[in-house]
């Protein structure tokens, strides 16, 4: 099962006491956190390879963790049925956009530097609320909000001179269109959705499109391992926030295995781009371990 991400002060910290940790592998899915006795005692690979770890840190959202990658009968029955319940919907949509030049916005003044950073489609609760409802009645949202960044505006490298390439987060799009998997055809309605909400700000924009990648919740699933393509781990709800994160009794970081700890978006504080539940993990295994905390501290949102 495909999941993984690196996170650097996370692994500056733990990989100092583990040799074995500073070995990468790529294309190594987990098929199986393996347990003996109550402890965890390694992994089991797609390929067949099994590894023996004393400790076990999942990045992998909470319910791929211990209902995918475990064997239920290693987990307490109780601990087993808050997971299934743990909400992690999918709702948002993503579009990767390949550009001929740099879009126009009439409504940013003449050389604003607004548009270096995220722009926003949308101008009233009331949009937002009807956008929401279309993702409750199991459709993409016709009038979408959109997060959009020109990241090459920043950083040219990312494309060839005077080509651009522009990042839109998407709400509302669902896992499931009326509970069934989408079609080819309905993926690229919801792309030329976005795609017209963009326009409607910018009349050059269509003309300047090269490829356009599309990406609903069920895509995110399949290409990248998270379930319901939900880039939080989970809905950051109120009772599934602080100590209720990802259940009660495990908010820590630890599970209920000895020697198997959670690091992902699952635990608190939620998803971002903020690296604070790895950081968070961290600490509390270096502590377990009676070491040292050797993580960076000042984070912020830790």
């Amino acid at each position: 099962m495909s999941g993984l991400y690196v996170h650097v002060p996370f692994c500056r910290a733990i990989c100092r006491y583990c040799d074995f940790a500073r070995q990468v592998r790529t294309e190594a899915g987990v098929e199986q956190i393996l347990v003996k006795n109550g402890k965890v005692s390694g992994v089991a690979l797609e390929n067949g390879d099994e590894i023996d770890a004393r400790l076990v840190v999942s990045a992998m959202d909470v319910k791929r963790t211990f209902l995918d990658c475990m064997d239920k009968h290693d987990l307490p029955e109780a601990f087993y049925e808050r997971v299934q319940n743990f909400k992690i919907r999918g709702s948002s949509g993503k579009l990767n956009i390949a550009l001929d030049g740099l879009p126009t916005f009439p409504a940013l003044p003449e050389g604003s530097s607004l548009i270096h950073s995220d722009m926003h489609f949308i101008d009233s609760m009331e949009r937002m609320e009807r956008a929401y409802d279309d993702w409750k009645n199991g459709n993409w949202s016709q009038d979408p909000y959109i997060d959009m960044l020109i990241p090459t505006l920043n950083d040219p490298t990312m494309a060839p001179p005077g080509k651009h390439f522009m990042s839109c987060f998407v709400q509302y799009c669902p896992y499931e269109l009326e509970g069934r998997r989408w079609t080819d055809e309905e993926r690229e309605a919801f792309g030329q959705t976005v795609i017209d909400q963009i326009a409607n700000y910018s009349p050059d924009f269509k003309d300047l499109i090269l490829h356009v990648e599309i990406r609903t919740p069920q895509d995110i699933e399949e290409q990248i391992g998270i379930t319901e393509g939900n880039i939080f781990h989970g809905e950051l709800t109120m009772d599934q926030l602080l100590f209720n994160r990802p259940v009660p009794g495990y908010a820590q970081y630890r599970s209920p295995v000895d020697g198997l700890y959670l690091c992902g978006s699952s635990t608190h504080p939620g998803g971002g781009v903020m690296a604070a539940p790895g950081a968070n993990a961290a600490r509390e295994i270096l502590s377990d371990l009676k070491r040292r905390n050797t993580v960076p501290e000042n984070f912020g949102d830790d």
